[in-house]
């Protein structure tokens, strides 16, 4: 998508404000939602607007989809910052609402930063939903399942808004430099400038005027200019760069080598460069799986409950947590047996082919299938001793599996292996049994 000529030119307006959408077919990325048929874009054209929350990273264009909105549907657009508002707000909205309803026309509330207004006064916009009296439109950047009370979700759909792309980014840059009359952006500055935006149009904008006016009469912006107009702020994290994978690096093999000091101070490095919490979570997961695995199962819901935190509490405080987790990861005993046992299945599974399931192991839940032989000579593991069935075979064919899994002699895969090893010579015995009886 393009962007149309700019809703205000006025230089004292911020750039991200000029260059805001005023159609439907200038906002740039969300395709999940404004693509043809897709929910916003049925919305828009049905002519029917309902209640939503658009949640999403900053810089998206959640307000301006509001805008655009209440715009379609020639509608009064009321802005309530729940950041600085409160009750008396949603008050005096309810009054303009209903005077523009006795006029015939419609009314958008638009609630920016939803998640910061409590329980009461997110009760307050229920009624007058529910009525039809304005259509509201909550923005967050917060998971709304935590932190927007049932009773308004249940009256609102949510959409969730994605971080631009690279591509659309550089969109957005090129029309920002050709409103500016900014010299032209090196290649390295134009992916410097993209990488430090993290997926933020507002971010991207705002930083390229602050270079623009630092520019003066130079013929061509490069990252040497870059770094003198913003500084540390530039400097300290390299989003999408070398420095980026390299830290990232640094984090998950101190991590792996049990050193939680190095990892605490990778993982600080991160936070402090700006990478998003998000992503540093994500990682943490990966690792609790990779690196540790059944040595110590308890890793990765340990892993899971800190981004879990995290999107509860936001920045700061749910960092603390998922700094609990990488010190956690650290010190906990090592694993990648489930991690090299996963590879080589898959390995294995493209080597031999697709081989169709026993007769034995298949399901038979009709007479027909019971009669074709489905499920005839299966044990029930719980009717033998100790719930084990020696003996029995589960691959896809007589040739027994090789052993892809392989625990490690360290945590819990310790007892694991003992386990094992038991339930492997019980399957050797009956084995050995069934062939000197003549049934195997």
């Amino acid at each position: 998508m393009s962007l149309l000529p700019p809703a205000d030119a006025t230089p004292d307006v911020p750039l991200a404000e000029r260059l805001r959408p005023r159609t439907l077919d200038a906002v740039i990325g969300q395709a999940q939602l404004l693509g043809p048929g897709k929910p916003l874009r049925t919305a828009f054209e049905s002519g029917h607007l309902h209640s939503m929350i658009l949640w999403g990273p900053p810089g998206v264009g959640k307000t301006t989809l509001a805008r655009l909105m209440a715009d379609a549907f020639e509608a009064q657009f009321i802005t309530i910052s729940a950041v600085l508002g409160g009750v008396k707000d949603i008050r005096e909205a309810v009054e303009r609402a209903q005077v523009a309803r006795a006029g015939g026309r419609g009314t958008v509330v638009f609630v920016d930063e939803v998640h910061r207004f409590n329980k009461a006064q997110q009760d307050a916009f229920l009624p007058h939903v529910e009525s039809g009296l304005f259509t509201f439109i909550g923005a967050t950047t917060e998971n709304p399942s935590f932190e927007v009370n049932s009773a308004l979700l249940s009256r609102a759909s949510v959409h969730v808004l994605q971080p631009l792309s690279d591509d659309d980014l550089r969109v957005v840059l090129t029309r920002g430099s050709e409103t500016l009359g900014a010299p032209p952006l090196s290649e390295a500055a134009v992916q410097r400038l993209i990488g430090f935006a993290d997926g933020d149009a507002r971010r991207l904008l705002n930083t390229l005027e602050t270079v623009a006016r630092s520019a003066g009469a130079a013929s061509l912006i490069d990252e040497a200019m870059l770094e003198r107009a913003l500084g540390e702020q530039l400097r300290r994290y390299d989003k999408g760069g070398e420095q980026f994978y390299d830290t990232i690096s640094a984090l998950h093999k101190s991590v792996r080598g049990s050193d939680p000091d190095a990892a605490l101070y990778w993982f600080a490095r991160m936070l402090d460069g700006g990478v998003d919490p998000r992503y540093a979570a994500r990682r943490i997961v990966r690792m609790a799986s990779e690196d540790i695995g059944l040595a110590d199962p308890r890793a990765l819901r340990l892993a899971l409950d800190a981004s879990e935190t995290y999107e509860r509490l936001g920045s700061p405080e749910g960092e603390l947590a998922l700094a609990e987790a990488v010190v956690y990861l650290a010190v906990a005993p090592k694993s990648n047996a489930v991690y090299k046992a996963y590879g080589e299945v898959r390995a294995f599974i493209a080597q031999e082919g697709t081989q169709p399931v026993p007769m034995h192991l298949r399901n038979a839940p009709t007479k027909l299938m019971k009669g074709l032989g489905y499920g005839q000579g299966y044990r029930y593991a719980h009717d033998e001793e100790g719930a084990f069935a020696a003996g029995e075979h589960y691959g896809p064919t007589d040739k027994p599996l090789p052993h892809f899994y392989r625990p490690q002699p360290r945590g819990l895969e310790l007892r694991i292996a003992e386990k094992l090893a038991e339930l492997r010579r019980l399957n050797d015995e009956a084995t050995a049994a069934r062939r000197t009886t003549g049934e195997g």
